[in-house]
């Protein structure tokens, strides 16, 4: 891999550990961008924009020799889109219109180059299906706070993998950043092969 600097335009721990557990430490400096959860765009494309606006956002004045990432996840119900809950109450609902079913997980990622001022984007998908889940059990995982700066209310890295019994797809879109999903785009758009990558 050439000399790059990464960029990640997200405070998410979670993505940074991702990034660090292949060998990536990137700088960390979140996005100012405005996030508006659009309704009526499909989900896939959705995220994909949110992530490249993150990307071009954090790009902005920056010199050459940067390869910046951007990253949105959201999940899906089939009817509505769903973010970060703003509220105990509102992830107890979410969380409520989860139980019991299945939901798809989107995950977009993009870079920027900050050397050519290309940009770059991919989209995963993946399927979590929740147990049936009483009031009760709901308010003991909202009491953990975990549900915060989660889309969905939930982490699957954590307690909310007590809610799941079944998956289908990459785990670590469900936590946020499908790794291999950006080795490919790097591959396939810049020529860059972190399995070569040796900091």
């Amino acid at each position: 891999m050439k000399e790059q600097t990464f960029i990640l335009a997200s405070a998410s721990p979670r993505r940074k550990e991702i990034l660090q557990s292949i060998g990536i430490e990137a700088l960390i400096q979140p996005s100012n961008a405005e996030e508006n959860m659009q309704q009526d765009i499909l989900p896939d494309m959705l995220v994909q924009q949110l992530a490249l606006l993150k990307a071009a956002d954090v790009a902005k004045g920056k010199g050459s020799g940067y390869y910046v990432i951007g990253a949105d996840t959201v999940v899906y119900d089939g009817t509505h889109i769903m973010g970060k809950p703003d509220s105990a109450s509102h992830a107890a609902q979410v969380l409520q219109t989860l139980a019991g079913n299945w939901h798809e997980v989107y995950t977009g990622i993009a870079v920027v180059s900050t050397t050519t001022g290309k940009g770059a984007t991919r989209v995963e998908c993946s399927r979590v299906h929740f147990k049936p889940l009483s009031k009760a059990e709901i308010a003991a995982y909202i009491e953990t706070g975990e549900y915060r700066d989660k889309a969905g209310g939930y982490g699957i890295q954590g307690k909310g993998a007590l809610l799941v019994d079944r998956i289908e797809g990459d785990y670590f879109n469900i936590v946020g950043f499908p790794v291999s999903k950006f080795h490919d785009l790097l591959k396939e758009e810049f020529e860059e092969n972190i399995l070569a990558f040796h900091p």
